[in-house]
């Protein structure tokens, strides 16, 4: 094969080039591909000691008060301590296992109340197990056990019987923990041979709670351990005398 011919299988770019033009190149690729890995050996080996670095801090700690607030105890060095208000956490106060309050022995004393004895035929029910399982175990099955008996129930179903309870005043006795009396007025409506009467009460009713863990069913820790009514003045609009199936005396 003559020289003509080896060049021409050459590319057109290298014919009008020497030896020493191709090794430069080539030495210009090498020293670029070299700077490229020096960059990225010193990005890994900074990534690396970022990680190392991470990994060497202590855990950072949050302590929670009686209040609700947070403050960091613990945490990478150098760090200023902050704190935080999760006063506004509706779980942060059951979650803290502080005592409850005689306000809130109040509103578990209004919201029982308003279950066990405001009703219609159609909420009677619901409102009974709710006012259920708001009193402790005892108190839960002697009370189930009177409305069964009684059929109170069924009687205010067939009867018609809506009754209707305002609280006048919630008083804490003085020397008991978590006693109270309540002074209220509860109107009952009953139809019946298509005659409504209407019957005005006004009672006065026994409420002592115990203290117990604070869950998520009861966020207040209190249940109902003790319940009677008193009537004091009845006044009767038209009808037969009435009386509440429902809050007999304990004896």
């Amino acid at each position: 094969m003559t020289k003509a011919n080896r060049v021409g299988e050459l590319p057109e770019v290298t014919r009008y080039t020497k030896y020493y033009e191709h090794d430069g190149m080539l030495r210009a690729y090498a020293n670029r591909a070299m700077l490229l890995a020096m960059i990225f050996g010193v990005l890994a080996a900074g990534s690396l000691g970022f990680a190392i670095y991470v990994r060497v801090q202590p855990p950072t700690v949050i302590r929670i008060d009686k209040d609700g607030k947070a403050s960091v105890v613990g945490g990478p060095r150098g760090r200023v301590p902050s704190t935080f208000d999760l006063s506004s956490n509706p779980g942060a106060s059951s979650s803290s296992g502080e005592a409850p309050t005689d306000l809130e022995g109040r509103a578990v004393v209004h919201h029982f109340l308003a279950l066990y004895l405001a009703y219609t035929p159609d909420s009677v029910g619901q409102n009974l197990a709710e006012a259920l399982n708001m009193m402790t175990a005892n108190l839960r099955v002697y009370t189930l056990e009177q409305l069964r008996q009684n059929d109170t129930v069924g009687k205010i179903k067939s009867d018609h019987l809506i009754s209707q309870f305002q609280i006048r005043s919630i008083e804490h006795v003085k020397g008991t923990p978590w006693t109270y009396t309540v002074f209220g007025v509860k109107e009952l409506h009953r139809v019946k041979n298509d005659t409504e009467t209407t019957d005005e009460i006004i009672g006065q009713y026994h409420l002592r709670l115990v203290e117990t863990a604070r869950t998520e069913t009861d966020p207040s820790g209190l249940l109902v351990s003790e319940y009677g009514e008193q009537e004091m003045v009845g006044e009767k609009q038209a009808g037969l005398v009435q009386k509440s199936e429902l809050g007999s005396d304990q004896p």
